[in-house]
């Protein structure tokens, strides 16, 4: 799914605490991600950079070192801690090339929740080999009082991969409606959205048009290793700019800012991931409430669950609509594969996988 631990980057090269201090205040949501943050030794001081800047502040984190989180758990106990599950003790292991993967993951959410942990969870990205496990990984989180989050295949430049596709599109997508039905049978308003949010994940895998359009660079912004600043993290032709020699408020009013809105506009990429979505389905003028369209959604689906009627899942998507991609081989599993790592330099072109494209 993700190729970043091939591409290593040198740390006396990344973002520094000081650069991300230039960020200003206001954020709505504002993730740590990577790579992997917990490889940072200074991952508490960047924590305490960004805290006061957002409203929520998330770590999404393979999960493998946790005990690295437990002094920022103390702290900041309601920091989003998010760790990547990809199914069951052997789907896990196998899909991520983790020895005992599974086990440390559940284990170290476990701890975090002891430390007073209150928005703990997991990060499932749906593919062939894992989604006759959905559901019942939903369920898991559900019993273990955890949140469970999912985003599909994707290609994007901050994954130097682009072979990301499912093998049987539409098998993959009929399995995603038992986990739509299951999260409207609850009364948990984030949960029932996060339905409307795998919905649009349906049409992402079959390879279908968005539900709502992308507002990359005007709702949310990518900040890479090298303090770069994109409009988001698959195009690597939409830079704003750089953290470290201008301004924030030079970036975003800059003409690379306006240039980039009518190449969103025009963007045919097609992504669902769950910035992208999360995004585009949250009100303009108050972010913590829906778009009219999902909250309908919701709404309608919600009362047909609750009266026992199935979801009309053909009146939203087009099963008979179903790209047809090249031939994709098999993805192998590194679960015990030595692999040689190629370091990213600073100087060197970041990302060259070369063109691929969403569909």
């Amino acid at each position: 799914m993700c190729f970043i631990w091939k591409h290593p980057t040198l740390p006396h090269e990344e973002v520094s605490v000081e650069t991300l201090s230039r960020l200003p205040g206001g954020f709505d949501n504002l993730n740590v991600s990577g790579g992997e943050p917990t490889l940072r030794k200074d991952l508490r001081e960047i924590i305490d950079v960004v805290h006061p800047k957002a409203r929520i502040v998330e770590i999404s984190s393979n999960g493998l070192h946790w005990e690295r989180l437990e002094p920022i758990i103390r702290k900041y106990p309601g920091i989003k801690v998010r760790f990547s599950l990809e199914g069951s003790e052997e789907t896990n292991n196998r899909i991520r090339g983790e020895d005992n993967g599974y086990r440390t993951k559940v284990a170290g959410l476990r701890r975090l929740r002891e430390l007073g942990g209150t928005d703990l969870g997991f990060a499932c990205v749906i593919q062939d080999d894992n989604v006759d496990e959905l559901t019942k990984l939903y369920e898991f989180c559900t019993e273990e009082g955890f949140e469970f989050a999912t985003s599909a295949l994707h290609n994007a430049f901050q994954f130097h991969k682009a072979d990301n596709f499912p093998y049987d599109r539409l098998r993959v997508a009929r399995e995603v409606e038992n986990l739509i039905t299951a999260m409207l049978r609850t009364n948990n308003a984030k949960t029932m959205f996060r339905a409307y949010l795998n919905l649009g994940l349906i049409r992402k895998i079959l390879g279908q048009d968005r539900l709502i359009p992308c507002t990359a660079g005007t709702d949310f912004i990518f900040v890479d290793p090298w303090s770069d600043i994109y409009a988001c993290n698959v195009r690597d032709d939409l830079l704003l700019g750089n953290l470290v020699r201008e301004s924030w408020g030079e970036i975003i009013a800059g003409p690379a800012a306006v240039r980039m809105r009518g190449e969103v506009a025009a963007c045919k990429q097609n992504c669902w991931m769950v910035t992208t979505a999360r995004t585009a389905m949250r009100n303009s003028l108050i972010p913590q409430l829906p778009k009219t369209k999902p909250l309908l959604w919701v709404l309608r689906n919600k009362l047909r669950v609750t009266l026992g009627l199935p979801i009309d899942f053909e009146r939203d998507i087009d099963y008979g609509d179903v790209r047809a991609d090249v031939s994709v081989s098999r993805r192998d599993s590194y679960l015990g594969v030595t692999v040689k790592r190629l370091p990213q330099r600073a100087s060197e072109r970041h990302y060259p996988q070369g063109p691929f494209f969403n569909r």
